[in-house]
C-alpha cells in the first residue's frame, strides 16, 4: 500500500501529464484520499471506483494505477461500489479493464456480480457476452451448479432482475449445453424463480436442432407439470421433433382415427407425450399430464377419453375400460377405431379370439374401418391360439384392404404354415408382400428355410440362403444351422448310395 501512495504523489508532480485536462479531476480525488489510504486499507476501493466513475480511458488508468495489486475481494468491492445503472458501464469497464490490462484472473462470483449490474441496467447485450464467457470459464468445473449458485448468492446483494436468470438459459442452450441449462431451470424454480417461455423455447430449439430428442420431450414434459403453457414457436419446435423422429405421420393418422379429422398441431404435440408416457409405463404422471391439459384446453376430449381407456387395457383392467368406453358413449361421443383395435388386441392377449373376431365385426357394422394394426394383433392371435385359418384369412383380407403386415404378424403367420408343412403357402405370401414393400428380415427366412427343411427340399432352402445374402440380411446362427442339418443330410444319403456306413459319433 506505500508503495502504492508513492505512485500516485509521483503521479501527481509528474511534468509529463500534470497539466493534461483529462486527469485534472482524477488528481483531486486522490489528493482527498491520500490521507485516508494511509490510515484505511479499504478506501483503495474508493479511490478506485471514484476513478472510474470520471473516466474510461485505459491508457489513462494504467498510468493512474501502475502498480495496484488487485485481489479478488477488492474487484468485487468495486463492482459493488459501482452498482448502480448510472454507473454500470463504468463497472463494466473495470471488470475489463483489470482482465487486460493487470492480466487478473476473476472468480465466477465476479462476473455473476458484473453481469446482474449490467441486467440492472438493462444492458442486456453484455450481460449475454459476460455469461457466455462465464460459462465457458466454468465448463471444466465438476460442480453442477457452478454457475447457478454464484448467480442466485449475488442477486439481493446487487438488487438485480430476475431476468438474469432466464439469460442465464438461455446463454447455456447458446453454447449447447442442454443438460445442465435444463438442470439450472429446476434448481432456479426451487428456489422461487419462474422462468420465462422463453427460455424453454431456447432450449429446445438448440435440443431439436442437435437432434437431441428424448431430451426436448423430458423439457416439454416439465413446461407442462410447471403449467407453463407453449406457444406457437414451442408447437413449432415440437412438430419439427416429430419430423426428426420420423413419427409425425404415425401420430397424425392415430389421432384421425380417434377425433376423425385433422386436429391443431399443438393437439398433436400434447398426444403424443400423453402417449409416450403411458407406454413408458408412467400412467399415473401421463394421467396427471392429461388432466393438466384438459385444465388449459391443450387436448381436445375425445383424445382424452379414449387415452384413458387406453390406459385401463394397458393395466390389464379390461371389464373397467368397458365401463369408461360406456360412458364415454353416453357423453355424446363416437366410438372410434383405434379403442375397438385396442379393445381387439386386449382379448388376443388374453387368448379370447372369439371375443376378438366380434369386436371386429362390431367394427365393421359401426361403419369404423379396420387399419393395419387391427389385424397385425388378430394375426398374431390367432396363431399363438392356433388357429391358422383364420390367421390366413385375417392376412388375406388386409392384403385386399392395400394393407401391409407388420414384420412380426407376418413372421408368427409364416412360422404357423411352416409348422403344418404348408411351406409353398407361406413363400407365397411372401412374394405377395414383398410387391408391396414389405421388408423381410433373418426371421422371416428361417420359419421358411425350417418349414422346407422338414420337407427335404434342399434347392428351396439354397434359393431362400442366396436370397438373404441379395438383400445383405446376415444369415445368423439358427439360419447357418439350418444349412448344416441340410448339408449333412444329403451327405449322409451319399455315403448310404456308395455303400457306406456313417460311423457312430461318441
Amino acid at each position: 500500500m506505500a508503495l502504492f501512495s508513492r505512485k500516485l504523489k509521483s503521479f501527481l508532480v509528474s511534468p509529463s501529464i500534470n497539466d493534461t485536462p483529462s486527469v485534472a479531476v482524477i488528481k483531486s480525488i486522490i489528493i482527498r484520499s491520500l490521507s485516508l489510504m494511509q490510515s484505511n486499507n479499504d478506501s483503495i476501493v474508493d479511490v478506485i471506483s471514484d476513478i472510474f466513475k470520471e473516466t474510461h480511458d485505459w491508457d489513462t488508468l494504467t498510468r493512474t494505477l501502475p502498480s495496484l495489486q488487485l485481489t479478488h475481494s477488492i474487484v468485487q468491492q468495486v463492482l459493488l461500489q459501482l452498482q448502480l445503472p448510472d454507473h454500470s458501464r463504468s463497472a463494466l469497464n473495470f471488470f475489463h479493464w483489470s482482465a487486460k490490462t493487470q492480466n487478473f484472473q476473476h472468480q465466477i462470483y465476479s462476473y455473476c456480480i458484473a453481469v446482474h449490474i449490467l441486467v440492472r441496467a438493462q444492458q442486456l447485450a453484455d450481460a449475454k457476452v459476460l455469461l457466455h464467457s462465464a460459462l465457458k470459464t466454468s465448463e471444466s468445473s465438476s460442480t453442477r451448479y457452478c454457475m447457478v449458485e454464484p448467480l442466485l448468492g449475488s442477486y439481493k446483494v446487487v438488487g438485480s432482475s430476475p431476468l438474469v436468470f432466464d439469460l442465464l438459459v438461455q446463454a447455456y442452450a447458446k453454447l449447447r449445453m442442454f443438460e445442465d441449462g435444463f438442470e439450472a431451470c429446476c434448481y432456479l424454480e426451487n428456489h422461487g424463480f419462474c422462468l420465462n417461455l422463453s427460455s424453454f423455447n431456447a432450449l429446445l430449439h438448440g435440443m431439436q436442432k442437435s437432434g437431441e430428442n428424448a431430451v426436448v420431450w423430458k423439457v416439454y414434459e416439465h413446461m407442462i407439470r410447471k403449467r407453463k403453457c407453449p406457444n406457437e414457436i414451442t408447437v413449432r419446435t415440437m412438430i419439427s421433433a416429430l419430423c426428426k423422429e420420423g413419427k409425425l405421420q404415425t401420430v397424425v393418422d392415430l389421432l384421425d382415427r380417434i377425433h376423425g379429422k385433422r386436429c391443431p398441431p399443438i393437439v398433436i404435440v400434447n398426444s403424443n407425450l400423453v402417449f409416450k408416457v403411458i407406454e413408458e409405463g408412467r400412467i399415473e404422471e401421463g394421467m396427471e399430464l392429461l388432466k393438466r391439459m384438459l385444465q388449459k384446453n391443450l387436448i381436445l376430449d375425445t383424445i382424452a377419453s379414449s387415452l384413458v381407456v387406453y390406459t385401463k387395457l394397458k393395466l390389464g383392467n379390461l371389464e373397467s375400460a368397458w365401463e369408461v368406453y360406456d360412458e364415454m358413449l353416453k357423453r355424446g361421443f363416437s366410438a372410434n377405431s383405434f379403442l375397438l383395435s385396442s379393445f381387439i388386441k386386449a382379448y388376443c392377449d388374453r387368448g379370447e379370439i372369439q371375443e376378438a373376431e366380434s369386436t371386429l365385426q362390431e367394427m365393421k357394422n359401426m361403419g369404423l374401418k379396420p387399419y393395419d394394426e387391427t389385424f397385425n394383433r388378430l394375426i398374431e392371435g390367432c396363431y399363438k391360439a392356433g388357429e391358422f385359418e383364420a390367421c390366413v384369412e385375417h392376412f388375406e383380407e388386409m392384403i385386399s384392404r392395400g394393407l401391409v403386415p407388420s414384420c412380426s404378424s407376418f413372421n408368427e403367420m409364416v412360422r404357423g404354415l411352416c409348422e403344418i408343412g404348408d411351406s409353398e403357402k407361406a413363400n407365397g405370401f411372401l412374394s405377395v408382400v414383398l410387391d408391396k414393400g414389405f421388408s423381410p428380415d433373418q426371421v422371416t427366412y428361417f420359419h421358411l428355410m425350417s418349414g422346407y427343411e422338414k420337407q427335404g427340399k434342399i434347392q428351396q432352402v439354397l434359393k431362400l440362403y442366396y436370397e438373404m445374402e441379395y438383400k445383405s440380411l446376415s444369415p445368423g446362427l439358427p439360419v447357418f444351422t439350418v444349412l448344416i442339418r441340410e448339408k449333412a443330410g444329403l451327405l449322409q444319403n451319399e455315403m448310404v448310395a456308395r455303400g457306406m456306413k456313417p460311423m457312430q459319433m461318441k
